[in-house]
């Protein structure tokens, strides 16, 4: 079984993009967080990463193509494994060992590319604390820019271990938000 790439909340008043640019190409190997595609729309350029560690298993929407939000981008196939199983065991204990195969120790939450001329943006809320349970792909916080408003997925299902930005706070696009945990992880003292 395959992770799905869908495009993320564009803004509020941004309902679609265009696929400007893949960055990959199907049976590419790719890394947790590692951009995949560049969609544009009208008012921001928004880089999508990939969810999960893994192999480019297919690309549904071509550049060139028009997209609406939470739509269907891409799949991403566990690296080496054709068969569901391993999906299945991969947010749990098994997802911290993916990134650790691209290099890095842990699953972290980074700022997306908020756009060409947007280098930071505000932490507006988080939906989630330290401690609360997160599925893959569930939106953990929200963020401003004087743009667009961005919502940030959990990269794998886990405990949200810990908030290295508060609300209110400024961060730089590519820094760090958070950490999660595998399923199992203790939780930091909140």
């Amino acid at each position: 079984m395959t992770t799905e790439v869908r495009v993320p909340t564009l803004g509020e008043s941004v309902t679609e993009a265009t696929v400007a640019t893949w960055f990959k190409k199907p049976g590419d190997a790719v890394a947790v967080d590692e951009m995949l595609c560049e969609l544009e729309t009208d008012k921001v350029t928004v880089e999508v990463p990939s969810p999960v560690a893994g192999v480019l298993a297919d690309i549904v929407a071509k550049e060139g193509d028009t997209v609406g939000v939470d739509a269907l981008l891409a799949n991403v196939a566990p690296a080496g494994e054709a068969g569901a199983e391993a999906v299945e065991e991969r947010p749990s204990a098994k997802a911290a060992e993916a990134p650790a195969a691209a290099g890095g120790e842990e699953v972290k939450v980074m700022v997306p590319t908020l756009g060409e001329s947007v280098s930071e943006a505000t932490v507006a809320t988080w939906f989630k604390k330290v401690g609360d349970s997160v599925a893959a792909d569930e939106m953990l916080c929200e963020l401003e820019t004087d743009k667009v408003s961005v919502e940030v997925p959990a990269p794998a299902a886990g405990t949200l271990t810990a908030i290295l930005a508060e609300e209110g706070a400024t961060v730089q696009a590519g820094g760090q938000l958070a950490v999660p945990g595998g399923a199992g992880a203790a939780a930091a003292p909140a």
